[in-house]
């Protein structure tokens, strides 16, 4: 069974975006980041129209009635983006934090000085993880409002934060990283480093005790401006994007990032999964978006060039599966991959994403009849590339460079 192709431009997978100088165009500073084509030959440029983040605890006016504010965060990211809309009575708010008692002191200041006195009517989380749902609960019950998510994202968030069996604890997960070729005591290191992620806000926080359900195609009218649910997969079930066709505006959480590429992984909750073949569609879906939208990204800048982007994520990951298959000549267990995919030296918890990215791309691959898996008595699973016609397809000098580590996001 095959997918159907991906209409892509002609030539090999881009390389990673990477920020380029600084340029003044009228009256405002420009930046542009250059995606390189492996053959030298193609192009691809991305605009920000801001130079830097708001200030914590303050907001920037990106259009009328939109407001960014940007709250901490711990790791390399260091930031999550966050949105105002501002309606008649009031204001929606657009993810929320991570729940650290710092993050909601920032917005107390927020609510004083940014919201014209005026109270938030709704919050909107773009999905289940920590730091789009982390203060969710404390801004909606401060205002009485609702929060909207989608089914999938507030279930499945509602589960992870009520507790039960955690998969570094069971023998479902044991029996995952044991398939994935890790050591027995791999979860014992596993399990230490997940007990910090209180500490730093990525544990799953109390959610609040209903929502307003969102799907895919929903128009909320907020200010006078229509905005449309656009629902994408992959990063997370049922992630909603907001796109406002008047404003020319599209609010892309995790979905569409300008810099780095979001986390897809398969995880020991659902072994089989295959969350790449959903994110692959869904960033083929959204080259539908009109080329001329700001792109409002959960992390990064605000940007332009969203077809570019797409395309370049797109192209990013059939390249890695490329380069998977040409390593799985000699059948490789998922934890044989990770050279192949990043390139430093992991630790348990980035080990534990890398693994996952790396059964889900063997999994998109196995989809393909590219791939197939094997299970051995030593209990690992090794992958075998099988596909005849990879000979003509490969060129193992002449691939993207690996990712320095997973990114938290």
């Amino acid at each position: 069974m095959h997918d159907r192709p991906l209409d892509l431009f002609p030539g090999r997978p881009l390389d990673e975006a990477r920020t380029g100088k600084a340029c003044r165009e009228a009256l405002h500073i420009r930046y542009t980041a250059h995606i390189r084509m492996l053959t030298g030959d193609y192009m691809v440029q991305l605009t920000y129209p801001y130079e830097k983040h708001p200030a914590p605890g303050t907001s920037v006016e990106l259009a009328p009635g939109v407001r960014w504010l940007t709250m901490p965060m711990g790791g390399s990211l260091n930031h999550i983006n966050l949105y105002l809309l501002a309606d008649d009575a009031g204001w929606w708010v657009i993810d929320t934090g991570l729940a650290l008692p710092s993050i909601a002191e920032l917005w107390q200041t927020v609510f004083t000085r940014e919201l014209d006195g005026r109270p938030v009517l709704g919050v909107i989380c773009t999905h289940m993880h920590p730091d789009h749902v982390g203060q969710a609960k404390m801004i909606t019950d401060h205002f009485r409002c609702p929060l909207y998510m989608t089914r999938a994202e507030y279930y499945q968030a509602r589960a992870f934060s009520s507790g039960g069996s955690a998969h570094h604890s069971s023998w479902v997960g044991r029996e995952f990283y044991l398939r994935a070729g890790m050591p027995g005591d791999y979860l014992d290191e596993l399990r230490k480093q997940w007990e910090q992620r209180s500490s730093d806000g990525m544990s799953m926080p109390e959610m609040p005790a209903g929502y307003r359900r969102l799907e895919d195609g929903d128009v909320l009218s907020i200010g006078g401006n229509d905005w449309q649910v656009v629902v994408g997969s992959g990063h997370s079930p049922e992630h909603a994007c907001l796109h406002c066709a008047a404003l020319k505006i599209f609010i892309s959480g995790d979905q569409i990032l300008p810099v780095i590429t979001s986390n897809v992984s398969v995880h020991p909750t659902e072994p089989e999964a295959n969350p790449l073949q959903d994110w692959m569609q869904s960033l083929d879906n959204l080259l539908e978006l009109p080329a001329d939208v700001l792109v409002l990204p959960a992390h990064n800048l605000p940007f332009y060039g969203v077809r570019d982007r797409l395309r370049a994520l797109i192209a990013h990951h059939e390249d890695r599966m490329l380069a998977i298959e040409e390593h799985c000549v000699e059948p490789a267990m998922a934890r044989d991959l990770l050279p192949v995919l990043f390139a430093r030296k992991l630790d348990a918890r980035q080990m534990m994403m890398a693994l996952g990215e790396a059964i889900a791309h063997v999994h998109l691959l196995m989809h393909r009849n590219r791939l197939e898996r094997t299970l051995h008595e030593d209990g690992h699973y090794r992958f075998r590339s099988i596909d005849p016609d990879l000979a003509r397809r490969a060129h193992p000098d002449n691939h993207d460079a690996p990712s320095d580590s997973p990114v938290m996001v």
